[in-house]
């Protein structure tokens, strides 16, 4: 059973499916890329970066958050079980944004050259990435509206520059169904294309529902999920609708992820986006 802020997904084949990973021989392929991308909406690139390199990551994380209470006392932090006792909010949101967030080690993963020279190869353009970075973790058994990531659409967000930005979104450490990874509305970004067009989207500047199932009514579409490995990113559109699974790993593994974004300089910045993600940045 697969759940989204406690609303169940229906499992039919027109209701739910896999996320196709790019072919390798597409890789290399950059008329290919962007055809796959304007079709679909999304590039799952399965084995993208070294995975050596997301487990350090995912290591450095925890054992940051360690000294706010947030993994389990004595186990490893690679492993990110998450905590058995009560967390210090105050220093969690310290280490979170005075040092995580804003620390040489977050900026040099999200600029590796597996990335960063990556979308300058794909935009054949001189690329920038979006100061803004968000990094957050979910612990299993959490439910209930609020709890996971909303269905939301990134161009909401950022319509004080160019609707032409990619997200990647990295799961940090092996991330499958059952840890909340991302979930993809298929199609969906044909619609919000068209709406946008229109100017008859209701909802601007917020997430759309966190009704995963009746979205997919709405749609009639399938929401696409995946099992992720350290390594995998997805690349999506600023108009594809995504929404996160609620984790409920029964081994008490958390969830960690980044997403990012990244465009042409040449292109039209957001303004807003060029601080350090904070809780408190209103957007």
């Amino acid at each position: 059973m697969f759940t989204s802020n406690g609303y169940v997904l229906r499992e039919d084949s027109t209701r739910l499916g896999r996320l196709q990973p790019t072919p390798v021989e597409e890789r290399a392929d950059h008329a290919a890329l962007w055809s796959r991308l304007r079709r679909d909406g999304y590039l799952y690139l399965t084995n993208h970066l070294d995975p050596g390199e997301v487990w350090e990551f995912r290591r450095y994380y925890f054992e940051a958050l360690s000294r706010a209470g947030v993994i389990r006392s004595g186990s490893d932090p690679l492993e990110g079980f998450a905590g058995d006792g009560n967390i210090d909010r105050g220093e969690y949101r310290r280490i979170l944004f005075d040092e995580i967030v804003p620390g040489a080690r977050y900026e040099a993963l999200c600029r590796s050259p597996r990335i960063a020279e990556w979308f300058g190869w794909l935009f054949e353009d001189d690329v920038h990435l979006h100061r803004r970075k968000i990094i957050r973790h979910t612990q299993p058994g959490e439910r209930g509206v609020g709890t996971a990531t909303q269905a939301h659409y990134d161009l909401v967000y950022l319509r004080e520059g160019s609707d032409r930005v990619l997200s990647m979104w990295i799961p940090l450490g092996d991330t499958p169904i059952s840890r909340g990874g991302l979930a993809y509305l298929e199609g969906s970004h044909h619609r919000v294309m068209a709406q946008e067009r229109a100017g008859t989207l209701r909802h601007p500047a917020a997430s759309i529902t966190a009704d995963l199932p009746g979205l997919a009514d709405e749609y009639d579409t399938r929401w696409l999920l995946a099992d992720y490995a350290a390594g995998d990113v997805v690349v999506h559109s600023a108009h594809i609708v995504h929404a996160g699974l609620d984790n409920v790993d029964q081994t008490g593994r958390m969830r960690l992820s980044t997403d990012i974004r990244y465009q042409r300089v040449s292109d039209p910045i957001d303004w807003r986006w060029k601080d350090h993600w904070h809780e408190d940045d209103g957007l």
